[in-house]
């Protein structure tokens, strides 16, 4: 995995970075994903929409009343804030398209790539809107581009990681209707995508996001939930757990649990995603985000 990133125009006086020159609404049937993160009481994180709040770095969980300890803002005051979403772009050239499981597991680490820059923690550049986004709803929605289109992608603020094939361009989160123009003007629909070959069974000691047998998602849709999973993960993590996969590039894989062991993940008390249901599918369980032995310690099934 490798990631490059080049210089944009920065933005106005709100938090996000690109200039506010454009206004856009997603509609509800055009959406990828749009789900709010909340944590519940305990370890474990779990992703749900529609209700709770954000999480930031520092160990924040959201009560069972749902008041969130950190801010004093119940899950209502989350939904009423001023809401941004973090835009992912995918390159997808018509003659070379990227795997579909290289696509998801390139953007899990995107976001992660994202929330670990200096420039959106502290002081730094990004770190604002980092803020504003974690503190009202989670919400991340995949667009693809190729040719000039990724050209005019690549020359806004963000940071680009590249899998084996997979190319995602992950931006600082900008508010709901103040998309640059270069990113409104993308299209949500079209990531259809496909494994040239079965995959392989994760390296051993690296994480697992495990994606619901029962359902079918599109490229794009899964790509977020992919993000989710892997946000919550990064969240649970000790600094020095978060610094060790870090410097390893971020190893992870998203497989498809198999069906016979998908309730017990779901009961785990591991990190899991959770869909409103506006797009594609109903509401539940979307993902479960499994740690390694080596990097991403996450409780795992069968250890004490």
């Amino acid at each position: 995995m490798t990631s490059t990133e080049t210089a944009g125009q920065t933005g106005d006086s709100s938090s996000s970075p690109f200039r506010r020159d454009a206004t856009h609404h997603d509609e509800p049937d055009r959406t990828v994903s749009d789900p709010a993160v909340t944590g519940r009481t305990g370890t474990q994180g779990t992703v749900t929409d529609g209700v709770g709040t954000g999480h930031r770095e520092g160990g924040r969980r959201e009560t069972d009343s749902g008041q969130d300890d950190r801010t004093g803002r119940d899950a209502a005051g989350a939904a009423e804030a001023p809401q941004f979403v973090l835009p992912l772009v995918v390159r997808r050239e018509r003659a070379a398209p990227p795997g579909r499981t290289d696509a998801l597991e390139t953007a899990a680490r995107a976001v992660l790539v994202l929330l670990s820059d200096e420039r959106a923690a502290g002081s730094g550049e990004w770190a604002q809107a980092v803020r504003d986004w974690e503190d009202a709803r989670i919400r991340k929605v995949v667009r693809r581009a190729r040719g000039a289109e990724w050209r005019r992608a690549e020359a806004l603020p963000g940071i680009t990681v590249t899998g084996r094939d997979a190319e995602v361009r992950v931006f600082p989160p900008v508010p709901l209707d103040g998309w640059p123009k270069d990113l409104a003007r993308l299209q949500v629909s079209g990531t259809e995508l496909d494994d040239p070959e079965p995959c392989g069974e994760p390296a051993t000691g690296e994480p697992v996001l495990w994606l619901n047998p029962g359902l079918e998602m599109s490229a794009g849709k899964a790509m977020a939930q992919a993000g989710h999973g892997a946000q919550l993960a990064w969240w649970t993590l000790p600094e020095a757990a978060r610094i060790a996969w870090r410097e390893a590039g971020f190893p992870l894989a998203v497989r498809v649990a198999e069906p016979a062991s998908w309730e017990a993940l779901t009961r785990s008390g591991l990190p899991v995603v959770r869909d409103a249901g506006y797009t594609e599918i109903a509401p539940g369980e979307t993902l479960v985000a499994e740690g390694g032995s080596r990097f991403c310690p996450l409780p795992c099934l069968g250890q004490s």
